[in-house]
């Protein structure tokens, strides 16, 4: 039978350290099973805890590093963006037509006039006015950052 954590879950074992570190023998890290009570599932369940857990190198995971200033300003546009588009559209979420507004090619545009002439092409099937809304758009990511994903070198 296969060593299991406290939590019943597999021990999993790093390779131990690098030649020429100082510590030396394998470091063993405990994984809980799928589903364990009073846990959701992911990292992030204690913070506190994960702050001291070292895990080990996983690389078939790939994590993008962003400002988490500027992704957070992200999500409150796209919420914001949803809202007008459900009054815009005079329709619940589900029901909007699909289209995309993509906030980092708008910011790659070189003036507000090619901004707004881009946005109203997209609106092109709305009834509605759409002048005070792309206005509150463009002032709306003025100012802000394109979240690209960095490249390694």
């Amino acid at each position: 039978m296969a060593d299991s954590g406290p939590s019943g879950g597999p021990a999993l074992t790093d390779p131990g350290p690098e030649p020429g570190s100082a510590n030396t023998g394998p470091r063993v890290y405990f994984e809980s099973p799928p589903g364990t009570p009073g846990e959701t599932p992911g990292p992030g369940n204690n913070p506190d805890k994960d702050d001291q857990v070292r895990r080990p190198h996983r690389p078939d995971k790939i994590i993008v590093k962003y400002d988490r200033k500027e992704l957070r300003k992200r999500l409150n546009l796209d919420d914001w963006i949803l809202e007008q588009l459900t009054g815009l559209y005079d329709c619940k979420e589900e029901e909007i037509p699909e289209l995309e507004i993509d906030v980092d090619e708008l910011l790659d545009m070189e003036s507000d006039d090619t901004r707004a002439a881009r946005v109203k092409e997209l609106l092109v099937d709305c009834y509605k006015p759409t002048e005070a809304f792309i206005n509150d758009l463009l002032d709306r990511i003025r100012g802000m950052q394109k979240l690209t994903i960095p490249l390694k070198n």
